[in-house]
């Protein structure tokens, strides 16, 4: 079986093309990707926090734009939270330095459409009517599962779970062997 000349040539001559856009580095947008990192904080009695969980979005999207977000859930009060049920909550963005210092569970690749779908839903719980945090119905847990669930996790939270991010975020590693992620000690 021979190889047509003028095919051999013409698949020499797109290697070259890849090849120089590669060098000079133009996106391309098989290049183009966001990853979300689904992230706990273990919290601690002289910083003043509570364990929690969130998502950083991170990446670059198709169209060459940058993406570097991160949002969790939380009341805006924690007395008011603990103390008296549904809160007025707020979407909550972490410092890059309190990031550093947080458990990466695991991270999924999603595709601009599944951005845009996260990024919509974040701005569904941040803008929600009235007081929408509630320590045992809608929680930081609950915020992340949701992201999780539209990534195509399965992300339940059973009751065990609901005020332990980082044994719930295993929790979830264990429910998707998918992810090739292990648990955070």
């Amino acid at each position: 079986m021979t190889i047509n000349p003028l095919r051999k040539l013409m698949t020499r001559i797109l290697a070259a093309i890849l090849l120089a856009l590669a060098a000079l580095g133009v996106a391309t947008p098989a290049l183009a990707q966001v990853n979300v990192h689904f992230h706990s904080f273990n919290g601690s009695v002289l910083w003043g926090r509570y364990p929690h969980t969130f998502v950083v979005f991170e990446g670059t999207l198709s169209n060459g734009t940058r993406v570097n977000e991160n949002y969790g859930f939380s009341a805006r009060s924690s007395a008011e939270a603990i103390t008296s049920g549904p809160a007025e909550h707020m979407i909550l963005s972490e410092t890059q330095s309190t990031i550093e210092n947080t458990n990466r569970h695991f991270s999924v690749t999603v595709t601009d459409a599944q951005y845009r779908r996260l990024r919509a839903e974040v701005i569904a719980w941040r803008d929600y009517p009235g007081d929408y945090y509630d320590l045992d119905e809608n929680n930081c847990i609950h915020f992340v599962a949701r992201m999780a669930q539209l990534v195509g996790l399965r992300a339940d939270v059973p009751e065990d779970y609901l005020r332990r991010p980082k044994a719930w975020l295993n929790y979830i590693t264990r429910r998707n062997p998918q992810l090739g992620a292990s648990e955070v000690p």
